[in-house]
């Protein structure tokens, strides 16, 4: 098992839309301002019921919904490894001879129709009076 880096916890970013902070909920605009000590107990609040709450959460359920997202993977890989992949395989190795085959057709049958009509309708000419 790798090391966890217990400060960065999303090094590849896959939940930057839901970094949130109070700036990114609540703001007053210019012209529109709180009492300065309203303001910033909102600001406490806020940060520590989101904090709370999370934590709350995650101790009550993360363990149950990491197990199970493991299980999914889990079953997706199996199922990736151990049947789709031969599948595309056996298509693939099936598909290969009937592509041949109707290139083969199209070489035989509709290449010479088609260079017949190029060349009958490549000497049309159409001149304007």
């Amino acid at each position: 098992m790798t090391d966890l880096d217990m400060i960065n916890r999303d090094p590849n970013n896959i939940n930057d839309i839901i970094k949130v902070s109070f700036e990114d909920v609540l703001a007053e605009p210019d012209g529109a301002h709180s009492c300065d000590c309203v303001w910033r107990c909102s600001s406490c609040c806020f940060n520590c019921s989101k904090n709370c709450c999370y934590r709350m959460m995650t101790t009550l359920c993360g363990l149950f919904i990491a197990l199970y997202w493991g299980c999914e993977f889990a079953f997706i890989t199996f199922e990736q490894v151990w049947c789709t992949t031969p599948c595309l395989r056996v298509f693939s190795v099936y598909l290969g001879c009937y592509q041949k085959l109707f290139g083969t057709f199209i070489a035989c049958f509709l290449t010479p129709i088609c260079e017949t009509c190029g060349l009958i309708f490549s000497k049309i000419s159409i001149t304007r009076k």
